[in-house]
């Protein structure tokens, strides 16, 4: 599947992220990751669980259900299941098979975030994001959770967008973006399971949105991303005074680490789970409101580059330029990943 090869469709044996925390509580929230139905809830004692979300006796949505304890009883025939998967209620008869049961996914409270397992291999609790690295705890900031989405396009259009930073000189030109996001030369590093890109923009003029805050004069600008594979991408938006001025350089006018999951669901549809630390601890409505259109446009793209996709068909061919180089080592270290389990698998 495009970009990957053919019957490449996501890593499985990792971590991804179903929902904010605070959006999971006593009422059933329904997810299709992976190509899976999970329903997600609160237990009685506070425990967020994931369960699978169909009743393997008519199929029914286990997420259209009712919880009542920490049972889900299904909306069809009033099947029940336990958190732990079992069933322990069919109601038209009164033997309860042991094999009746609803498959379970390993699901972790870190950061702000629930973060589900959903491959065979024993979940791996050391491969979560280390919240310091992606600078979740950097002092000074306030992170919050913002927005959820699902988009109409495959997951890797919405990382291909975050791996590549030169379109928010274009994309988000009346906002966030200046010229130079596409024309300073980018670093990129590449370490196990994690892809760092960084632009150190020197004195160029204040972002279109900086602007309109009052900030005159040249800035310095430190942008960048780290994609933490398979699904979770830790920007840092930081901006300073600029050097050239003798007084106030390297004052910092505006700093923030932005935090994109995303979560594959269908072939052709993802989760996006938008949050952002910024200098402000009350900044979640202002922030809320100034970014949402932001992320709307990186939307707007991916969705209508998966209908090309879909009008042209296939994997087609694509001219690669030179701020591709980030964008295609995700691509590669992802592929790469996929095809580690697929041997794995084989050999199993």
């Amino acid at each position: 599947m495009y970009p990957f090869r053919e019957g490449s469709f996501a890593v499985r044996n990792a971590w991804y992220v179903a929902a904010f925390a605070r959006d999971v509580g006593r009422a059933l929230v329904s997810r299709i990751i992976l190509n899976q139905p999970v329903v997600l809830y609160r237990k009685e004692d506070g425990v967020a669980v994931a369960v699978g979300g169909r009743c393997p006796h008519r199929h029914f949505p286990l997420g259209a259900s009712c919880l009542r304890g920490d049972t889900i009883v299904c909306g069809y025939h009033g099947i029940a299941f336990g958190a732990d998967g079992a069933c322990v209620d069919i109601p038209a008869q009164a033997h309860v098979p042991r094999s009746y049961r609803i498959p379970t996914y390993p699901l972790v409270e870190h950061g702000m975030w629930l973060w589900i397992w959903m491959g065979d291999a024993a979940a791996n609790p050391a491969l979560l994001p280390d919240l310091d690295d992606i600078g979740f705890t950097t002092p000074g900031l306030y992170p919050e959770p913002l927005f959820t989405h699902e988009v109409a396009c495959r997951y890797q259009l919405l990382n291909d967008n975050l791996l590549d930073l030169s379109h928010l000189a274009f994309l988000h030109s009346s906002s966030i973006g200046t010229i130079e996001n596409a024309r300073t030369p980018e670093t990129v590093t590449q370490e196990p399971r994690v892809l760092r890109s960084r632009r150190y923009i020197r004195d160029c003029e204040p972002t279109p949105a900086m602007a309109r805050r009052g900030v005159t004069g040249l800035v310095d600008q430190v942008v960048g991303m780290d994609f933490h594979l398979p699904g979770l991408h830790a920007g840092i938006g930081d901006h300073f005074v600029a050097t050239g001025d003798a007084e106030s350089w390297g004052e910092p006018l505006a700093r923030s680490r932005p935090f994109h999951a995303i979560t594959p669901s269908t072939p052709t549809s993802t989760y996006y789970f938008f949050g952002i630390a910024t200098m402000d601890p009350d900044h979640a409505e202002r922030s809320a409101k100034f970014l949402a259109p932001v992320i709307d446009e990186d939307i707007f793209a991916s969705v209508e580059i998966e209908k090309m996709i879909a009008l042209v068909g296939g994997n087609p061919p694509e001219l690669m330029i030179k701020s591709d180089h980030n964008a295609v080592l995700g691509r590669r270290m992802l592929q790469a990943m996929m095809d580690a389990e697929a041997r794995e698998a084989a050999t199993a």
